[in-house]
């Protein structure tokens, strides 16, 4: 089993033609993006990675309702606040310094204790899902964050909310 999961990653890793060059961002820098009142920083996408991951910073994140990701894995890393995390059956609070995993396919949701405060550092495999945020963000900027333009996006993303 392992062996073979050694396998698929290398066979993964093959596939990128050039590797990513080497690259930085200092504290508080990013592609800044604002939906719902919260602010998140890409730090990491698509382009800078190769594909590989992407990374957002959450700042007073939203609560996030209950959805399944088809494809990507994500990890949640809590920087400030206290949260609750729910993957597939199981409840997992996290406060500073604590990490989450939510594997693709599986329900997941977080909520916070203290409404609107917090900061999370989100690791995304593989790289894609930060176009969804930056949908969302074009979308309220555009005055057409309703319902349908975010089932539209999420639809786009595969993502479905439960």
């Amino acid at each position: 089993m392992v062996a073979a999961a050694r396998v698929a990653a290398r066979a993964t890793i093959d596939l990128i033609a050039e590797p990513p060059p080497p690259f930085s961002v200092p504290a508080g820098a990013g592609e800044q993006l604002r939906f719902g009142g919260a602010e998140f920083l890409i730090k990491a996408s698509t382009e800078t990675t190769g594909g590989s991951f992407s990374i957002l910073e959450e700042i007073d994140p939203l609560d996030t309702p209950l959805h399944i990701h088809q494809n990507e894995d994500e990890l949640f890393f809590v920087l400030e606040g206290e949260h609750v995390f729910q993957v597939g059956d199981e409840e997992f609070p996290a406060g500073p310094g604590d990490m989450v995993f939510a594997p693709r396919r599986v329900p997941h949701a977080q909520r916070r204790l203290v409404p609107r405060t917090g900061r999370l550092l989100v690791l995304i495999s593989p790289a894609g899902l930060e176009g969804f945020f930056r949908e969302l963000a074009a979308a309220e900027r555009e005055g057409t964050a309703e319902p349908e333009a975010y089932e539209r996006i999420s639809e786009r993303y595969e993502i479905t909310w439960l």
